[in-house]
């Protein structure tokens, strides 16, 4: 739900504040990409889908590979630019992470 808020820094483009939980759950996501790899946000997208759909897909695999080849393509054609701005983020976030890990691992740190 948006409200007004005061604080510039946490307002969007409309000028309104969203609920806190939305941001927190893109900071745990963004996170745990970081930490664990592309892998997270196959696990968390795999949480996200009702039961229904999962059913579905193991029912139809190549139903739902074309709707997904689909959704891809518009996507690619319509979004490239912001697309592959994400992937390149997410591979950058995770690779600043793994090179961390090294230097604290070089330094003697656990």
């Amino acid at each position: 739900m948006a409200t007004n808020g005061n604080d510039a820094n946490d307002r969007a483009a409309g000028g309104m504040d969203y609920d806190d939980p939305i941001r927190e759950r893109a900071h745990s996501l963004g996170s745990s990409i970081a930490q664990n790899g592309p892998d997270a946000l196959f696990e968390e997208l795999d949480k996200m889908l009702p039961d229904a759909w999962r059913e579905q897909i193991s029912n139809f695999p190549i139903t739902a590979l074309l709707v997904g080849l689909g959704v891809g393509l518009f996507l690619g054609m319509r979004k490239g630019d912001e697309v592959i701005a994400a992937g390149t983020s997410m591979v950058t976030a995770a690779a600043m992470s793994n090179l961390t890990k090294v230097l604290d691992r070089a330094e003697g740190r656990p």
